[in-house]
């Protein structure tokens, strides 16, 4: 098992979210997060802040967080589709974390394993 976390933009989810429906996945998680990568957020004036007497430089896009547990197997054809579908080309497009999962259990029947998922 392997945890794909998608860090995306957020026009993005109901494509992210077909492509998990298409190889089969159980179940997700989304959330809101903001966050920088290569293109350093953003930097004009209208993104400095002043909290609690200080100014701060807000530099943090919004983005979308999809976490989802899958089998091995179903890895790389998600990643091909997440690429053809998700890619726009463009500095910001985000990234895919994929994180090994030793092991899952399903609360309700102690299944574990791939079956939990």
């Amino acid at each position: 098992m392997k945890e794909l976390v998608f860090i995306i933009r957020a026009e993005k989810l109901e494509t992210v979210k077909e492509i998990l429906d298409k190889h089969g996945c159980g179940g997700m998680t989304v959330s809101t997060a903001m966050g920088c990568g290569t293109q350093r957020g953003f930097t004009d004036e209208d993104s400095i802040a002043e909290i609690k007497g200080y100014k701060i430089k807000i530099n943090l896009l919004p983005k979308i967080k999809v976490e989802a547990v899958v089998e091995d197997e179903l890895i790389e054809s998600i990643l091909l589709d997440a690429r053809e579908h998700i890619a726009t080309g463009k500095v910001g497009d985000g990234k895919v974390f994929i994180i090994p999962v030793e092991d899952a259990m399903r609360i309700r029947t102690g299944e574990r394993g791939d079956s939990a998922i």
